[in-house]
């Protein structure tokens, strides 16, 4: 069946569409953290939605799973095959037009194998921001962007990536094509079915195309990094920049002494404000003058309340990169330290504080001789709390300790990063059991053979 299959994908999409050797498909047959290796029974690449359409429908008729594939920068592990050597990747990577940009309407229309930076490109050329931006745009594919709902440093101000899709084009798991790219900010007719295929990372069907919100490019920025005594002065040193500036905000990063201090030692960049304590990164953006000035208030009147102790405000774009820098490289050094067991958590903003020392108390107590380094996103409650460990520990049993005070906070054991196949028992344990009869029901509604992405966000039936 399967050497059937592929004869028939080969024949409709041509040697440029179809890889079988194995030395061709290992790039797309294992994850980019390198946790979850793959063997596909084949990898297509499909440059166009009728023949994303076409291979859905052969894999459907032949009860192939399909696993599709935008830039395979997750890390989660949602877009690589089992290793079974019976699922087909479907790298959406050909399909890379942007179709149309419009300045005055405020979107763009790309393809799901468009890089992202390539999008964020045209839109600035166009005078425009793309405002979704995390680390790996460079490489991450919008199809792909969209499938997980990625989330950035930009959260705080512009939302999720669900809040900047206006339409989808998706080809449903029967080979069906459901075009919805409609340009509009209001459109209350019927059902948003778009928002079913957000975020489900490829579990209920394809992203071809998309229509993206597009905002008003900011003239001026203002960034700034600040030592604060703790969790707790960060979080009213936010609410004092919220009350100053307002919407202004774009990025509100906490960064731990723990983060700073593996970067010094393993990237040789060192903080203008020290490294002992805690430090808060703000960048604020706007089309209106006064910003600069606006910031240093922010930063004088925290300095005056002693929230923070010391703080520094970038002179130039240069010196506002130098500064992003200290909180970029802090996922790689923190993989040059040794293994660790990360979680991409949320909370209540409120409550960061106290989860962050609530946790603390917890892995001390249940797992000695850890090492915590968290970072993240701060402004929009989502904090990495990365754990290092040495060879005595269990990665269950940290997992365990971490997301039971997730759970007393409130909070997700995935902000940002999806489920994949990583994290799809710890949500089963975590999300209520209405929630999760209800996903299944979902899944079973658009995908009754259970082809698409099999064993990602849900366990197999």
């Amino acid at each position: 069946m399967t050497q059937s299959l592929i004869d028939r994908l080969g024949a409709r999409l041509g040697p440029a569409g179809l890889l079988t050797e194995e030395a061709d498909m290992a790039p797309f047959a294992i994850d980019w953290r390198r946790l979850f290796p793959g063997r596909p029974a084949c990898v297509v690449r499909p440059a166009s939605t009728a023949e994303v359409a076409d291979v859905v429908r052969l894999c459907a008729e032949a009860g192939a799973a399909l696993v599709p594939q935008g830039g395979n920068t997750g890390l989660a592990g949602g877009a690589v095959p089992d290793g079974s050597a019976t699922q087909v990747v479907l790298s959406l990577a050909r399909m890379n037009a942007i179709r149309r940009v419009d300045p005055v309407g405020l979107t763009l229309t790309a393809e799901a194998g468009c890089v992202l930076k390539l999008a964020q490109d045209a839109a600035e050329a166009a005078g425009r921001l793309l405002p979704v931006s995390f680390a790996a745009e460079g490489s991450a594919l919008v199809g792909g962007v969209i499938a997980t709902n990625a989330g950035g440093i930009n959260v705080v101000r512009y939302g999720m990536t669900r809040g900047l899709v206006l339409g989808l084009e998706v080809v449903l798991a029967d080979g069906s094509i459901v075009d919805g790219l409609r340009a509009l900010r209001k459109d209350n007719a019927g059902y948003d079915w778009k928002q079913l295929f957000i975020g489900t990372e490829g579990t209920l069907g394809i992203v071809t195309a998309a229509v993206l919100r597009l905002v008003p490019k900011p003239r001026h920025t203002a960034t700034a990094l600040l030592a604060v005594p703790d969790p707790a002065a960060a979080l009213r040193l936010f609410t004092l920049a919220q009350e100053e500036i307002g919407d202004s905000i774009q990025a509100f990063e906490l960064i731990s002494g723990t983060s700073l201090a593996l970067v010094e030692t393993h990237a040789g960049l060192r903080s203008p404000v020290g490294t002992a304590g805690w430090t808060v990164l703000i960048e604020a953006a706007s089309s209106l003058s006064g910003l600069r000035e606006a910031m240093e208030g922010v930063l004088g009147t925290a300095l005056e309340r002693e929230d923070a102790l010391d703080g520094v405000l970038a002179e130039s774009g240069r010196q506002a990169a130098d500064l992003w820098a200290l909180r970029e490289h802090v996922t790689e050094c923190e993989a040059r330290a040794g293994k660790s067991v990360k979680h991409d958590v949320s909370v209540p903003i409120t409550a960061i504080p106290a989860f962050l020392d609530e946790a603390g108390r917890v892995l001390e107590a249940g797992a000695p001789g850890t090492r915590v380094n968290a970072f993240g996103h701060m402004g929009d409650g989502n904090i990495h709390y990365n754990v290092l460990i040495g060879p005595e520990h269990a990665s269950e049993a940290i997992n365990g300790l971490v997301h039971g005070v997730v759970d007393r906070y409130g909070g997700s054991i995935s902000a940002e990063h999806g489920i994949g196949q990583y994290r799809v028992a710890e949500l089963a344990r975590h999300r209520h059991p209405d929630e999760m009869a209800l996903a299944r029901r979902i899944k079973a509604a658009l995908d009754p053979q259970g082809l698409m992405n099999p064993g990602k966000v849900l366990a197999r039936a």
